[in-house]
């Protein structure tokens, strides 16, 4: 900013909504989406790296300000032997409407050298800013939301009038924790995620615990909810511990009683939907682990297990379904606001005939719309689990 009058302000927690946890760093403020707690317990880099990055992480203000600069350092990941993804976007809405986007060239970048392993190597780079003007004129409530698929510490906020603590809105908060659909892959820009689409719908405000790689019914990431303050929460599960193959069907059943039973502690009463996965044909019957296909020249990716394997407890998306249905209705009988939701209500196969997975697992921009349209009607919608007067 650098002409006429400006005000600059600390980016503390006091501006951040959709966040865990902080790290004060050297250079500003690292936003995180599990508790210090859970970050000592991480077992590998793909959680670490995406408990970092700020999927539905947002700055929210009130301003009259026409022109805001945000200086960040972002961190990229990036695949050896991949073109870069491009620059995230952050983007700005005044008063709830997407008005402005803008990108931070630069930063620091992480390349996977090893898809499966998730092995990497960083190389340092400098902060830049992202910068929005010509902005309406007025008083007026502003979130930035930063980029769903890169770590971003924040340095500092500069505006060209004062900048005040955006009052409490009185909307509820949905807690959710999910895969990297959850967490936003393949979508354009953070507000079109489908958690935060479904959440604008719904009218909530939104915790997103969308992991990519990582929804793998981990006890620290319940621990981390239960403490959560939350009215609505949603657990989605299913393709993560499919596609990894972590685990059998034996370990599988007192793993989500598990999950359920530690977020339960700290929410005893509150709204909590079970999702299953949505419709992911190379997983539906056949086992993980997933890998990579790379015929075509164009990634994408294949279930490598053997069906004759079921039998024997070896995990697939419809073998799940089943169990997570018959296991929150057991658990219903003494929790009536324990409620399930079939993924592929979600996303079908009338869904992937029209919007196919373009890598075979994950939604495109337009499926992530589709996601949330039902996810809206359904779980935010007359009789559905967090409709108004629910939580």
């Amino acid at each position: 900013m650098t002409t006429g009058q400006h005000w600059t302000t600390p980016v503390t927690p006091d501006l951040l909504r959709g966040f865990v946890d902080v790290e004060v760093t050297a250079r500003g403020l690292l936003p995180h989406r599990l508790t210090a707690r859970a970050r000592r317990q991480i077992p590998d880099d793909q959680l670490a790296m995406a408990e970092a990055q700020p999927s539905g992480v947002r700055l929210a203000f009130r301003t009259r300000a026409t022109t805001i600069e945000l200086d960040t350092l972002p961190t990229r990941r990036v695949y050896q032997g991949f073109p870069p993804p491009p620059d995230g976007v952050y983007d700005l809405l005044i008063d709830g409407r997407l008005t402005a986007q803008a990108s931070v060239a630069g930063g620091n970048v992480r390349t996977v050298t090893n898809m499966l392993t998730q092995t990497s190597v960083l190389a340092e780079g400098s902060a830049g800013t992202a910068r929005f003007a010509d902005l309406p004129e007025g008083e007026k409530d502003v979130e930035i939301w930063l980029p769903h698929r890169e770590m971003t510490e924040l340095i500092a906020l500069r505006t060209d009038a004062p900048v005040e603590q955006t009052p409490p809105n009185g909307r509820r908060t949905w807690l959710h924790h999910g895969s990297s659909i959850s967490h936003g892959s393949n979508a354009d820009h953070p507000t079109a995620i489908w958690p935060a689409l479904a959440a604008a719908e719904g009218g909530v405000e939104l915790v997103n615990l969308g992991f990519g790689g990582s929804a793998l019914l981990d006890p620290f990431t319940a621990r981390a909810m239960r403490d959560i303050p939350a009215d609505l929460i949603s657990v989605k599960i299913g393709i993560n511990i499919v596609n990894s193959d972590v685990m059998r069907l034996r370990a599988f059943t007192p793993a989500v009683h598990g999950f359920l039973d530690t977020v339960r502690e700290g929410h005893p009463t509150t709204p909590l939907l079970v999702v299953s996965a949505i419709l992911c044909p190379v997983q539906e019957d056949t086992p993980g682990p997933l890998a990579p296909d790379f015929a075509g020249g164009t990634l994408r990716f294949k279930a490598t297990g053997d069906p004759a394997e079921r039998s024997a407890g070896r995990l697939t998306l419809n073998i799940i379904r089943d169990e997570l249905a018959r296991l929150v209705d057991q658990r219903s009988a003494d929790d009536p606001n324990l409620h399930y939701l079939d993924g592929r209500d979600l996303y079908g196969e009338a869904d992937y005939a029209e919007l196919p997975l373009p890598d075979e697992v994950h939604p495109d921009p337009a499926g992530h719309r589709r996601i949330a349209e039902n996810f809206a009607r359904l779980a935010f919608g007359d009789g559905g689990p967090f409709a108004t007067g629910t939580g």
